[in-house]
């Protein structure tokens, strides 16, 4: 955190604009997805940690700089949700092509993982709008940025050895995972407007 601090002090300082930092950081994981896409797995797992090093600076740039705006918030979580999707669009090409790793059970696990942080990010979102704050469930975003990065570093798409393809794991996690955290979220979101409108009939 001492060097995050340093580099958030030192762009802020520099007038750096958080919303470019934020761009860079989605640019990245569009990079993280084209090497998904293409078998290289440890190459991606080590954009990707870059790439979210830029998630992290971006809103405590913003904070230090005082230049927090309603775009700013927007954007990033409008872009947050595109990261997610073009990692897993890449394993999804990768497992989808004609090669050896082609396996359409890890095809349906990515695009089942897919689906469902999507919607994990879009129920805590609308919700808000009803005034529940619904950050509840084991499979978040930074849970599921460190298993990806865990899948990837861990698997060598060439290599035979069970020990160095852990990707095929971590999707069954994400799949399952992001279904029950979306499945959590909806019964607490449930709950929590029918106790809105418990207090708002009286």
């Amino acid at each position: 955190m001492r060097i995050i601090n340093a580099m958030v002090r030192w762009l802020a300082f520099g007038g750096v604009n958080p919303n470019i930092l934020t761009i860079i950081g989605v640019t990245i994981n569009v990079g993280c997805g084209v090497l998904f896409g293409f078998g290289e797995f440890f190459w991606a797992g080590i954009v990707l940690i870059l790439a979210n090093l830029f998630d992290m600076l971006d809103g405590n740039v913003a904070r230090v700089s005082g230049r927090v705006t309603r775009f700013g918030g927007f954007l990033d979580s409008s872009l947050d949700r595109l990261s997610d999707m073009v990692a897993f669009l890449g394993l999804i090409v990768f497992y989808a092509s004609n090669t050896p790793q082609h396996s359409l059970l890890n095809v349906t696990l990515a695009g089942v993982g897919m689906i469902f942080s999507v919607m994990v990010s879009y129920t805590t979102a609308r919700s808000e709008g009803f005034g529940v704050k619904a950050n509840v469930g084991f499979l978040q975003r930074p849970e599921r940025i460190v298993l990806l990065i865990i899948g990837a570093l861990s698997t060598f798409p060439n290599s035979t050895s069970f020990f160095a393809n852990r990707m095929p794991q971590v999707l069954w996690v994400l799949a399952i995972g992001s279904l029950w955290t979306f499945i959590h979220r909806m019964f607490y979101i449930w709950q929590e407007i029918r106790k809105i409108e418990a207090v708002d009939s009286k």
